[in-house]
Order: structure tokens, then sequence, then C-alpha cells
């Protein structure tokens, strides 16, 4: 099958052309960077291509909205499905898409999943618990179906992040991976396609979720017990009217384990899941 040529940037539909693709960029010497995307692409995305691009010869790029990793009830149709804008977005960075199909990453009888223990245990996983299984299973695939050099994957995603690591680092799959920045709004706001759910009462809402983040790490930073400082950051998402909070936690930065004596004593991060109508919106940032 040739290469679909309408957006004018390459894009693969198959494993096959895919593979196709990048061993001819091999037989050049040329590196590979990889970014996965559920596609909606915004400048968070961008950044992350850019950051493959700076480091590597040619970048594939990934649009797959993955339905192992939705949960009955979550928002798999109505995610959002902008193939043309985001090719439009990704012209002079990537060098090929690929955007295949569910038929294409799964059999009618596929029957394996990738399960990372430890990390996936509380947090997202509390919250979504068949959320990573999914996540693992498909950027196994898709790092198997690239082999690149490097693969980049934002920070917003932080969990997500610290999974990916751990998987790779267990099967001892020859990629490096790199976290990229959240990028944000001009309000602090983490760039998420999901965003677009809001409406411009609730977007307001969701400009107050990385204050009150911040103000609880800030906290904790000048010796307030954890305990207290996230009790305090929760009413405070409340009061400012968040519809749910699924956790607002403060964890090892490496392990994602709590800190039994209420203190951090090693490096830290907070990480937040909460709800504004239907939208749910995450977001995390280091305790300095």
């Amino acid at each position: 099958m040739a290469l679909d040529t309408q957006h004018g940037i390459p894009v693969a539909r198959t494993i096959a052309d895919l593979r196709g693709e990048v061993n001819a960029w091999r037989k050049e010497s040329l590196t590979v960077g990889f970014v996965p995307t559920m596609g909606a692409l915004h400048e968070g995305h961008v950044s992350l291509v850019e950051a493959a691009k700076a480091a590597c010869d040619r970048v594939v790029v990934s649009i797959f909205v993955n339905p192992t990793q939705f949960a009955p009830g979550e928002d798999f149709e109505a995610y959002p499905r902008t193939e043309a804008a985001d090719a439009e977005k990704l012209k002079d960075k990537a060098a090929l898409i690929f955007a295949p199909n569910a038929a294409e990453m799964y059999a009618p009888d596929f029957s394996t999943t990738v399960t990372v223990m430890e990390v996936t245990k509380d947090l997202e996983g509390a919250a979504r618990p068949t959320h990573f299984a999914g996540v693992a299973t498909v950027v196994a695939k898709l790092l198997l179906a690239v082999l690149p050099d490097k693969a980049i994957f934002g920070q917003k995603d932080y969990q997500q992040l610290l999974t990916i690591k751990r998987m790779v680092r267990d099967l001892n799959i020859p990629v490096e991976i790199v976290g990229g920045p959240t990028l944000r709004e001009e309000d602090g706001l983490a760039m998420s396609s999901r965003n677009a759910y809001l409406s411009p009462d609730e977007r307001k809402v969701a400009g107050k979720l990385n204050v009150i983040l911040r103000e609880t790490a800030h906290a904790v930073a000048k010796g307030a017990p954890i305990p207290a400082a996230t009790e305090a950051g929760i009413a405070a998402l409340m009061e400012a009217g968040f519809a749910s909070v699924d956790y607002l936690e403060i964890r090892n930065a490496e392990t994602l384990d709590p800190f039994p004596s209420g203190k951090p004593d090693a490096p830290a991060r907070i990480l937040v899941a909460a709800r504004i109508g239907k939208t749910r919106l995450i977001d995390n940032m280091p305790v300095e």
C-alpha cells in the first residue's frame, strides 16, 4: 500500500508501510524520533515534535485514538479526531505520520496485555483501573513498530511517563524515553485536547487548577505537613467551582510512593485530577 499524501505530509496507515519508511531511513544511517499522540494536536504536542526533531534526523508522529485505554462511559467516541488539522501543524516538523485504524493495531482475537505494576497502583491507576494496561499495551506496540532511537512523552501525563519508562526498562525495549515539559495557556492551565470540552464559564474555573496546585506545593515546600496542605488544596478546588477531585497528592517523584512521615524526604511531585462538569483535568508539577 502506498503512503497517503492527501494532507501534504506522508501518512502510513499500516505497520508494514511505517516500517518500510523507517527502514529506508536506517539504511541512510539516519536517527529516528517518535512522538505518540491521540491527535487533536495543540502547541504542547508540537513542542514534543520539535524536541524530537532537534534530537533526531527524522520524526514519526502517531495519531491513534486507542480504544483500550478508555473505560466504558469515558469519552472515546467524543474524543476529537482532527487528522487534517493535525497534519497541517506537523508540516516541516515530522517526516511521517502513522495513523492506523483499530483493526490494524488489534487483531479480532487480540489477547495480549502489558501490565506495569507498582507505579500504576494508585492515583490515575485507582481512578481509572484499566487505563494504564491499555496505555502500556499500545505504547509497547507502537515502540516495536517504529523502533525509534528516542520517544518523547509530555510530563503533563506524569504517571504515564513513569509507567512507560518502567516498561521500556523492564522489557529491554531499545528506546530512550524522554520527558518533555508541560506547555501552559496564559493563565497557566496545562494544554490538553480535552480543554476543548470546557464551556466559557468552566474554562475560567479551570484556570485556577494550576494556581491552587502551585500554592499547595509551595506550602509543603515551606514546611506544612502534606496531609494538611493537600486537604486544604482539595477544599480550595471545590470552593473554586470544581465538581469533584479524584485525587490531589504529593508523592515521591521517582516512584510515586507516598511520604509516610508527612514530609517530603526526597524529590517530590504534586499531582491532581479534578472534574468540571463532564470534563476531567489532570496536572502536576515539582515541589520545590
